[in-house]
């Protein structure tokens, strides 16, 4: 009796303690102002960290095991007189992670090699952006993105000694391939033989759970969109951004959203937030994060309905070093597009939605995703998600013509009046990227095998969208123009079309604009 009274009161005890520790924690945070979802200081409290967090695992690593009593038997003594004993002894693609070095390697032993060796893998990428570009960045004192984050100027692509813009534009096309002159070959992938999603340090921060063992970020935070990006629903123009300074997850989804999209929006928005198995992270051996993961959400690459710079492999294309680097692209005003995906020209966001979660998550391969956890949606929820990403709408731009989407003479500066006649006139810019919504729906092959010796080119890629495009850096499908600067030098080569320093930056202040 005296023993059950005596745990009763230590039980007792705990709850108090823990019921103060909360309500101070819970009345400190509301001091400090701070709303669920918020980026502050610290790692937040998330529903997907909670529920992959390991608690308590009784499984002891293999290095102090010994010997293995779940080590079988064989189920007859003649298999000693057979081949191999009877054994598999050879790669096993149910069981041996990809990239094992031989059957049954341990998994413990592939992350201390993968953590072993990346240090030597970002200090190589460093030294190559470093000798590709000024990473130094230079930040417009008075432009802007949505929510407050100044622009870098460009151009920040390094330049031999003694060469100039001016002068590079004027070099025929053979002469800049003939002295290896061209400033913007393709932005690599920092560890190409294993590729995969990166997501840079100021979302890990955040979101630890995003972290790889192997690979980080490789692009200085300054030339990114800003973190977190704002929100613009189309049926709710009047409202802006709606992201209230939240990144939207599953925590906070709800609770944002309940007053402002339907039931099946909603739902959707859900699935976009819900993590899935993934090809780096999943619950197998075979995955890049130290732990075992749930996987990714639709919103971990796509921020916010948007994108913060994150990057993989397209998934399109084989071998493994013929693939490009592919930077997220922005779910804005995909309401208004008619093909999707860089390369795979898919007619609908249902179709892209469901590829994604059947293959694109794993790199274009379907035997990955049967191993690590495809996820088979119906058409209805794929129909939610669809219907939810039809919602993002573009910044605003007062200074456009609501029916035209060119610029008003009466709110436009001279500057932005100068470079929209560059962009539909000398640039040749409107040829693909066509008002209101500057695209065409159409997949192009800018051939710049013609400026490279060793790079093959990058074949037909569809053209993106320049509404909001201040919102929207690094810029090309790979991220290798880091500013409009240098996407306006890159075209000014590849197109011949020879500006002048006072066209570039009119042209520049128009994109700007949009």
């Amino acid at each position: 009796m005296k023993r059950s009274l005596s745990s009763l009161w230590l039980l007792l005890m705990a709850v108090m303690i823990t019921g103060s520790y909360l309500g101070t924690h819970v009345s400190q945070s509301a001091s400090a102002g701070e709303t669920p979802g918020q980026v502050k200081s610290g790692v937040p409290h998330e529903a997907v960290t909670d529920a992959q967090t390991i608690q308590h695992d009784p499984i002891v690593p293999a290095h102090k095991r010994g010997q293995d009593p779940l080590k079988p038997q064989a189920s007859s003594s003649v298999f000693q007189t057979q081949p191999r004993e009877g054994k598999s002894v050879g790669f096993d693609f149910s069981r041996d992670p990809l990239g094992s070095e031989r059957p049954l390697q341990e998994v413990e032993e592939m992350i201390r090699t993968d953590r072993a060796n990346k240090p030597a893998v970002m200090e190589a990428q460093r030294k190559l952006l470093e000798r590709r570009y000024h990473l130094k960045p230079r930040l417009d004192p008075e432009a802007k993105m949505s929510r407050g984050k100044p622009l870098a100027v460009g151009p920040t692509s390094r330049l031999p000694e003694g060469m100039t813009w001016d002068r590079l534009g004027k070099l025929s096309v053979d002469e800049i391939r003939q002295q290896g002159l061209f400033p913007y070959p393709s932005l690599p992938h920092p560890l190409q033989s294993t590729g995969g999603q990166v997501f840079p340090r100021m979302q890990i921060d955040v979101f630890p759970r995003l972290e790889r063992i192997d690979v980080d970020f490789d692009l200085p935070e300054a030339f990114l969109p800003e973190f977190p990006p704002a929100i613009f629903l189309n049926n709710r123009p009047e409202l802006g951004d709606v992201s209230r300074g939240s990144i939207v997850s599953i925590n906070n989804y709800y609770r944002l959203f309940k007053d402002l999209l339907t039931p099946v929006q909603l739902d959707g928005l859900r699935l976009l937030v819900t993590p899935f198995p993934q090809e780096e992270f999943n619950s197998t051996d075979d995955r890049k994060s130290l732990q075992p993961s749930l996987g990714v959400t639709c919103f971990d690459c796509h921020v916010n309905g948007h994108t913060t710079g994150q990057f993989h492999l397209n998934p399109d294309t084989r071998p493994q070093e013929r693939r490009m680097r592919l930077d997220t692209t922005s779910l804005r005003g995909l309401f208004n597009q008619q093909i999707h995906g860089s390369k795979r020209s898919l007619r609908s966001v249902e179709d892209f939605t469901e590829f994604e979660q059947r293959t694109a998550y794993f790199n274009g391969d379907h035997i990955h995703a049967a191993k690590k956890g495809m996820n088979i949606l119906d058409r209805i929820p794929v129909s939610h998600m669809a219907q939810m990403q039809n919602m993002f709408d573009f910044p605003p731009a007062p200074k456009l013509e609501p029916m035209t989407g060119r610029l008003d003479p009466r709110k436009a500066t001279e500057a932005e009046l100068r470079g929209e006649k560059v962009f539909f006139g000398k640039a040749g810019c409107a040829e693909c990227h066509t008002p209101p919504f500057y695209l065409d729906d159409k997949m192009h092959d800018l051939h710049l095998e013609r400026f490279l010796k060793d790079e093959p080119g990058d074949g037909p890629i569809k053209t993106f969208t320049l509404r909001g495009i201040k919102d929207s850096p690094p810029y090309l499908h790979d991220g290798r123009l880091l500013t409009l600067e240098d996407t306006v030098e890159f075209f000014n080569l590849i197109g011949a079309v020879k500006l002048t320093q006072e066209e570039k930056a009119a042209l520049v202040a128009f994109l700007r604009a949009l």
